[in-house]
């Protein structure tokens, strides 16, 4: 049945707020998309804080017009998954590449990225990089490591000391 002018009003509006919320979103062009697939994506997508939505092109073109997100209908082609990443950057990509590395069916077409759109390259570049919390613990252990290493200096110097007088105790009882 098809849908009232109404209703994909309606959905328009809930893409575009998504959008607005949004801090990336990665565009999959879908065929022999299973519904195991679909289910096991989702799932997987709910545990990353991952939206995952297939919707029709021009709808989704209006979303992105009114959310002031300029894209050219021809690269996005055929059915479209579109996966928002509404709390870290990078787990739309790494969930979309990770997902359907194996399957060649399903092809990354492009993604939005701080407001602007960006290709598949730029996508798969995205989803190569360490989640945020590794980048987090990579600062952490970098701010660390100089007081790390100037306490095993230090100590270094005192175990010296500590062989060297055990030495002189050992040759002065024999």
């Amino acid at each position: 049945m098809p849908k009232t002018r109404e209703q994909k009003q309606q959905m328009i509006d809930e893409l575009a707020g998504k959008f607005g919320k949004m801090k990336s979103a990665v565009f999959t062009a879908v065929s022999g998309y299973t519904m195991e697939d679909a289910d096991a994506l989702r799932r997987k997508g709910r545990e990353q804080g991952v939206e995952l939505m297939v919707t029709k092109k021009t709808l989704l073109l209006r979303a992105l017009k009114d959310v002031g997100i300029e894209v050219d209908e021809d690269k996005l082609d055929g059915s479209i998954l579109t996966a928002v990443g509404l709390q870290d950057e990078v787990a739309p990509a790494k969930l979309i590449h990770e997902f359907f590395k194996d399957r060649e069916s399903v092809q990354m077409v492009g993604g939005i990225l701080e407001g602007k759109l960006v290709d598949a390259s730029s996508v798969i570049q995205l989803a190569k990089l360490p989640s945020k919390q590794q980048l987090l613990a990579q600062v952490v252990g970098s701010i660390h490591a100089p007081d790390s290493g100037f306490v095993h200096v230090l100590s270094g110097n005192l175990r010296g000391l500590l062989f060297a007088l055990q030495a002189i105790k050992d040759r002065k009882t024999v």
